[in-house]
């Protein structure tokens, strides 16, 4: 089975408000079993417009990845990060 991996690409608009998301999200990581393969950090622009946040999230399996985002628990942290972040999120089977 293919793992499932969340890219999200992110633009922090209020840091305190964030660090709120974050904490609501971790019940929905756990639960689906996410790993963090990179969360922030320096980035080389290459080709087009970089956002300042990127991560990079594995789930066991592309399902794994996609009911995670659409549980109860992430639904409730997606509000506050759309409080206080502009993103692009998509997830993307493993090979």
């Amino acid at each position: 089975m293919a793992k499932g991996y969340w890219i999200a690409r992110v633009d922090v608009r209020d840091a305190e408000r964030y660090k709120d998301y974050v904490a609501a999200a971790k019940p929905a990581f756990e639960k689906y079993s996410a790993n963090f393969l990179a969360r922030g950090g320096a980035i080389t622009e290459l080709e087009g417009k970089a956002r300042a946040r990127n991560v990079v999230i594995e789930f066991p399996s592309m399902q794994h990845a996609v009911d995670c985002y659409n549980s109860p628990e992430y639904q409730i942290a997606a509000k506050i990060r759309q409080e206080a972040a502009d993103a692009e999120m998509v997830v993307v089977e493993g090979v």
